[in-house]
C-alpha cells in the first residue's frame, strides 16, 4: 500500500462514530467542523487522523479559538478595536455561561461547553485563553514577561485542553503529559510569531518577539529562536508514544508539519522571512501526514 494509500484508509476507517448527544449538541459540533474547514487546512487534514469521538471534541475547541482569534484579528481595516473588544468580552461571557450549564445560541460556543464540561475544562484554562485575545488589542510589543504569559494563554493551554480530550479526563495523566503539551503549543505559536512576522508587524502592528526589530532582522537572531523553537519540539516528540492511540497520530502529524516548517524557515533567508509568509507545500504536507499514518501502525 502506498503511503497516500494507507493516508485515506486511516481517515476513512475513523468516519464513524461521532460524539453521542442531543440533536442541538450534534448540530453545534458540525458548525464547529464547518470552522475548521473554513480556516485551517493543515489542522483540518491532521485532525481527521483523530479517532472518535476525540476528533469531534478536539476541532469544538480549536473552533473556538479560531472565532476568538478572527474577532480581534479579523481583516477589515476599519472594524475599530473598541467593537472587537465588545465583542469578544461577549464571546468570553457566553462562553463561561454556556461552560456553567446554559444552552448558547451560538453554535461555536455551544459545542466548546459540550466537550468542556465532558472533560472538565475549566476557566484555569479558559481564563488565560481570553486574557491572551485580549492582549492582542491592546499590546503592540511584549517583554519576555508579558510574552510568557501571552503564549501560555494563546497556545499552551489549548494544548492542555486537547489533552484533556486525549486521556478521557484523567488528572493523573495529564499531569504526567502536560509539560509536553504545554511544550508542543508553545512551539506552534512560535514558529506562527515567525512565519508571520511580516503580517504581524505590518498589517496588525505588532511584534511578539522581545527586541526583534522587523526591519533589522538577520540570520542569526532567526537561528537563535529557530533553537528555542527546535528544543520545545524535541521535548515534545519524547511524549508521542505515551499518548493513547486515538491522538497519537494525529499529534504526530501536527509535529511533523511544523517541524517541517521550522526546517524551511532556517533555509529560509531572514530577509525574506520579514517579507512573506514561508509555507510548507501541499506534497511535503501529504507525505508528513502519510508517515504519521505509518508510524502509527508499528
Amino acid at each position: 500500500m502506498t503511503a497516500l494509500g494507507a493516508l485515506r484508509g486511516a481517515i476513512g476507517h475513523r468516519a464513524a462514530g461521532r460524539a453521542a448527544g442531543s440533536r442541538y449538541d450534534r448540530v453545534a459540533q458540525r458548525s464547529a467542523d464547518c470552522v475548521i474547514a473554513g480556516y485551517s487546512t493543515s489542522f483540518g487534514w491532521a485532525s481527521r487522523l483523530l479517532e472518535e469521538p476525540v476528533r469531534t471534541h478536539v476541532r469544538s475547541i480549536y473552533a473556538l479559538v479560531r472565532i476568538a482569534d478572527e474577532t480581534v484579528d479579523g481583516p477589515d481595516p476599519a472594524f475599530p478595536a473598541e467593537e472587537r473588544s465588545r465583542l469578544l468580552e461577549e464571546l468570553a461571557a457566553e462562553t463561561a455561561r454556556a461552560v456553567a450549564g446554559a444552552r448558547s445560541t451560538n453554535l461555536v460556543v455551544q459545542a466548546f461547553a459540550v466537550t468542556a464540561r465532558r472533560y472538565g475544562i475549566g476557566a484555569e484554562l479558559i481564563d488565560p485563553f481570553f486574557a491572551s485575545m485580549r492582549a492582542d488589542l491592546t499590546v503592540c510589543a511584549h517583554d519576555p514577561v508579558s510574552l510568557a504569559q501571552y503564549v501560555h494563554g494563546s497556545a499552551e493551554v489549548v494544548g492542555l485542553m486537547c489533552l484533556r480530550v486525549f486521556v478521557d479526563g484523567s488528572d493523573a495523566e495529564h499531569d504526567r503529559l502536560a509539560p509536553a503539551a504545554r511544550a508542543l503549543g508553545a512551539a506552534f505559536q512560535k514558529v506562527n510569531f515567525l512565519r508571520d512576522l511580516a503580517e504581524d508587524h505590518d498589517e496588525l502592528g505588532r511584534t511578539y518577539f522581545p527586541g526583534l526589530d522587523p526591519d533589522a532582522f538577520d540570520d542569526a537572531h532567526r537561528d537563535r529562536l529557530l533553537d528555542d523553537i527546535d528544543a520545545d519540539l524535541a521535548h515534545a516528540a519524547s511524549a508521542l508514544p505515551q499518548l493513547p492511540a486515538s491522538s497519537r497520530r494525529a499529534v504526530g502529524a501536527a509535529h511533523g508539519l511544523y517541524a517541517a516548517l521550522s526546517r524551511r524557515l532556517r533555509a529560509t533567508p531572514a530577509a525574506q522571512i520579514r517579507r512573506a509568509r514561508v509555507r510548507v507545500s501541499d506534497p511535503e504536507k501529504a507525505f508528513v501526514l502519510a508517515r504519521a499514518v505509518l508510524a502509527g501502525r508499528r
